[in-house]
């Protein structure tokens, strides 16, 4: 058992006001289930935690250690904590069925907010009618500088291993994306026991048919180091939060010509000598990306918390 001095462990799943920490060494693991004091719930998967063990299997989180990145979602009216001290984020997309650019585009803005290096994981290339649009469609984020990685998980699972292990070894890494990409699948070949994993975790936070509701963190197998944490797939992916300063600088396209416009507090909406606008007419921005930007801003006029 682990000493309760100054007890620290990792968040590994979060259900509710429910979390699971793992107070383990880098051998084995060892879970606790957590509550925080009060009703606060602003614990993320990947936060580390000073804890308070009383019992056997519980403790109670009394402190949260300074984080190093936060990525989150958030609509008009709340915001979701993703995960806590990641380094990378993977975007899961496919040939088919058809990904969304606008989940897509949020991902990245915000990774470029949080200050999280993000990449995109083409997954199911070995189905080659919708392979070349595809393609082209993910080519927009790779001009962008985004790594772009192409796998099949399931016709060439050895070759997605050998081509995702060495960009996670040593990373604390998110992948994200939506239901049908494959991303169960990945986590699957890169973590063999996730499934196994999944039971204990579900067990421990006592959540049963829910299994697959929640954000859960996974250690990677091998002496690389590093690990994964896998989140539900969604359709949507709010940015609220994200101010009008922070929103113009998380499009990497935007910053060449930032500060270029007539007015120093240009919205790059309508406004006359606009830098970005002409950039975008020119085609050295694309019109998506543009409105997209457009869209953010009226959201975050909007938020109410």
């Amino acid at each position: 058992m682990s000493k309760d001095l100054d007890l620290k462990g990792t968040i590994v799943a979060a259900h509710g006001r429910h979390y699971l920490a793992d107070v383990g060494d880098a051998q084995s693991s060892e879970f606790l289930q957590c509550v925080t004091r009060g009703k606060k719930t602003n614990v993320a998967v990947g936060d580390i935690v000073h804890l308070k063990r009383t019992s056997d299997n519980q403790a109670v989180i009394e402190k949260i250690a300074e984080r190093t990145t936060l990525l989150y979602r958030s609509d008009q009216y709340k915001s979701k904590l993703l995960a806590a001290n990641i380094t990378r984020l993977f975007i899961v997309i496919a040939t088919e069925p058809s990904f969304a650019d606008d989940l897509v585009s949020r991902a990245l803005v915000a990774c470029e907010a949080a200050g999280v290096e993000a990449h995109l994981i083409l997954n199911k290339v070995d189905v080659e009618a919708p392979l070349a649009r595809a393609r082209e469609r993910a080519g927009l984020y790779a001009s962008l500088g985004y790594p772009l990685h192409e796998v099949s998980a399931r016709t060439d699972p050895e070759g997605a291993v050998a081509t995702l292990m060495p960009l996670l070894e040593g990373q604390s890494s998110i992948f994200i994306g939506q239901s049908g990409m494959g991303k169960s699948s990945l986590i699957n070949l890169l973590v063999p026991d996730a499934d196994i994993a999944v039971r204990e975790i579900s067990a421990a936070l006592d959540t049963g048919k829910h299994t697959t509701t929640f954000t859960r963190l996974y250690r990677l197998p091998g002496n690389g180091g590093g690990q994964i944490i896998d989140s539900p797939g969604f359709q949507e992916f709010g940015l609220y939060h994200l101010t009008e300063g922070m929103l113009e600088r998380a499009f990497v396209e935007f910053k060449p010509f930032l500060g270029g416009c007539k007015y120093y507090n240009c919205r790059h909406l309508a406004e006359p000598q606009c830098a970005i606008l002409t950039a975008v007419e020119e085609g050295r921005i694309a019109k998506i990306r543009h409105e997209l930007y457009a869209q953010l801003l009226h959201e975050s006029a909007q938020t109410l918390y």
